[in-house]
């Protein structure tokens, strides 16, 4: 029982902590957006899949001797990945979808490696039930998830901040050599073993076995496909949902993700405390009030109940979706085929949230669709048990809980109307959902204005009276710490590069004779700004694009002499971390004069960015500057920001005005610069 343990323990662990060492190292390679953490998602929810249906052909097709001389085979084979440094040969600066490229990658450097810890679990638990006469092997598969949650919970907290992204996956590759040797012996002391049969006993209130168990039916089978597909999309809407419209912390995804294992730790673990009598009404409320957060008019909260309050409601419906798993589990006899089905319906809400939605929807669909589902699956559930009811009962029962979820559906549908309706602009792609909408009739109001939003943060606005029009407003005003470097660089012909475009509200400050190269990797902002703003139009200045990402296009290009580069390329309120990386300002300061401007936007709700400015300014020898800019009340065109300014000590001695207003930025705690190999999220939470 301990090898066993041991065995599926380590690769459990394994199987979740190179996801976040793995998906880290190639983020700066794809743009940094968050949807690249999703694509990651989708590659193990497939590897798992596929993890699942090779243990259920072994165990299935091959006798015991077969089984373990295969497995080892590919055990020893898989150690030619080793270690899983991706190469940079896959680094690209192109723009589009790389969902595929990114797929590639992962199949190369960790593919083998992962479809192996992913076969473990179930292969192992098939083993021990043939080999151990009245055998629970569930509840070695609540010990994985359990061992899955460990590695999801120390990477941000101990791995992370103490060890750089290389020696993470030198340390996962060692970690593997020695669960490739420890599951090679379980698999040939498991082929030496003669097996047992069933026992031939009563039932046992754990878990009932016969002598000749039947094999379960489609219908049994529809349901486990069906809750763990709806169990995954609730799991990934809500992570989109907290990440892009709450709170936009990039590492947010790990609380959604924690409380999904835990609901299959429990439900596999201890199957009693799943009851229907609570869980049901729990679940209606759940339901409830997630469509109600998703209604455009809901009343307002405060950011941490919203959040308590979704992972609360995430872990009921998974518990409902894995209890009543728990409760239409197979004979160990089917115990692979159960476990590929699960799986199965994993990667289809895998694939749906993460391939499908985004490519088909304009909108965030999906988290309204899986919200359906878990209404529907629930009716089904309540419906098969209303087969015991007297006939009287069993239809007034199911016409109630009908119209329950006839009006259910329907309120759902007006908030898929909702989403879209009203804006003049709603698109989608890789980087995400875009909206443009207009705001009060520049005929009466002083403050009517277009506005480009991506989640809940306004990336930019333009002015809808003509007095206004060509202004630079919002993030960019005059006063801000941007405008103060556009001040300080008046007099001759300047030469601007920008990382990141948005409405490109900072074409408002050329002037004839400028020249304003864009560096933006979304071609949505590009065409909205383009087509629904004027800024670009309006501007003396010459403007050129260049798309991709700002970061390698730049290190793809001769110096380019700026005078000012401001890097204002954030996604929501997350941060792409490849862009504020020593190696990044190494970039940004090539492309710079010696007496030019850095300028970073460090306007952020959850994030302190001053140290990693500081550190990064103190590598290069430079003097770090912060504003943090309050407009007045009745200011219609400001609003209130932070930005740091990067310059050379000569050039700030030249113009002390820039220190009006402005904080020096000194080294106020151990703060460690951050890397391509190393940086910590976690250490700059506000």
């Amino acid at each position: 029982m301990l090898l066993y343990a041991l065995a599926i323990f380590l690769s459990a662990f394994l199987l979740f902590e190179v996801q976040p060492i793995i998906a880290k190292m190639i983020l700066p390679w794809f743009g940094g957006s968050s949807a690249v953490w999703s694509t990651c998602m989708l590659f193990f929810q497939v590897v798992l899949l596929a993890g699942y249906l090779y243990a259920h052909w072994l165990h299935e097709k091959l006798a015991a001797r077969r089984q373990a001389l295969v497995h080892i085979a590919l055990l020893a084979v898989s150690l030619a990945a080793l270690p899983i440094l991706p190469n940079p040969a896959w680094k690209t600066a192109e723009v589009g979808h790389p969902s595929l490229r990114i797929l590639a990658l992962l199949s190369l450097t960790v593919g083998l490696p992962y479809f192996l810890l992913s076969s473990t679990s179930p292969l192992l638990q098939a083993w021990y039930a043939r080999q151990r006469r009245g055998a629970l092997p569930y509840r070695l598969f609540a010990l994985s998830n359990f061992a899955s949650m460990m590695a999801l919970l120390t990477y941000p907290l101990l791995v992370e901040p103490r060890l750089p992204a290389r020696m993470q996956a030198l340390a996962w590759s060692a970690a593997y050599a020695c669960f490739a040797a420890l599951c090679g012996v379980t698999a040939w002391r498991n082929s030496k073993l003669p097996g047992q049969a069933p026992p031939v006993t009563a039932d046992d209130a754990a878990d009932a076995e016969a002598v000749a168990p039947s094999a379960p039916s489609w219908t049994v089978r529809f349901l486990w496909l069906g809750l763990a597909a709806t169990a995954s999309v609730l799991l990934l809407a809500v992570t989109t949902h907290l990440t892009q419209d709450v709170a936009a912390i990039p590492f947010l995804w790990i609380l959604p993700l924690s409380v999904y294992l835990l609901s299959f730790i429990i439900c596999f673990e201890a199957p009693r405390a799943y009851r229907r009598a609570i869980f049901l009404p729990l679940l209606a409320a759940a339901l409830a009030f997630m469509a109600w957060r998703l209604w455009p008019y809901h009343g307002r909260m405060e950011m941490r109940s919203i959040i308590a309050a979704f992972a609360l409601s995430l872990f009921v419906c998974c518990m409902v979706c894995h209890g009543e798993l728990v409760r239409l589990k197979p004979h160990p006899r089917f115990l692979t085929g159960f476990y590929v089905t699960v799986a199965l319906g994993g990667a289809a809400g895998g694939l749906f949230v993460g391939l499908f939605a985004p490519n088909v929807f304009h909108a965030y669909y999906e988290f309204p669709i899986g919200l359906a589902l878990a209404a529907a699956l629930a009716f089904l559930v309540l419906a098969r048990e209303l087969r015991r009811s007297s006939a009287a009962r069993r239809r007034l029962a199911t016409g109630a809980l009908a119209a329950v979820l006839g009006g259910y559906l329907l309120f759902l549908g007006l908030i898929m109307r909702e989403m879209v309706r009203g804006y003049l602009v709603v698109a989608r792609n890789f980087y995400g959902q875009l909206r443009v909408a207009d705001e009060g009739d520049p005929l009466i109001d002083q403050d009517a204005c277009r506005k480009l939003v991506h989640g809940v943060i306004n990336h930019g606005e333009q002015m809808r009276r003509e007095e206004y029009r060509r202004l630079p407003v919002t993030y960019f005003c005059p006063p801000s710490g941007i405008g103060r470097a556009m001040g300080a660089l008046e007099g001759a012909p300047r030469r601007i590069g920008i990382l990141g475009l948005g409405c490109g509200t900072l074409a408002a400050y050329g002037r004839p004779g400028d020249t304003l190269r864009i560096y933006e990797i979304n071609p949505l902002v590009l065409e909205i700004a383009q087509r629904d703003f004027t800024y670009l139009r309006d501007t003396p200045a010459h403007v050129e694009v260049a798309m991709g990402d700002g970061r390698l296009v730049l290190e793809s290009e001769a110096a380019q002499q700026f005078d000012l580069l401001v890097m204002d390329a954030f996604s929501g309120d997350s941060v792409p971390v490849h862009l504020i990386t020593r190696e990044a300002f190494l970039t940004y300061f090539r492309h710079l004069k010696p007496n030019g401007i850095l300028a970073v936007n460090i306007t952020n709700s959850y994030l302190d960015l001053e140290p990693v400015m500081e550190r990064a300014a103190n590598a290069f020898g430079k003097v770090a500057l912060a504003y943090h800019f309050v407009p007045a009340d009745d200011d219609l065109l400001c609003f209130s920001c932070s930005w740091a300014l990067i310059v050379d000590r000569a050039f700030l001695a030249a113009h002390p005005e820039l220190q009006n207003d402005a904080k020096r930025l000194r080294p106020e705690r151990n703060f460690r610069i951050w890397t391509d190999d190393f940086s910590n999220l976690l250490g700059i939470l506000k």
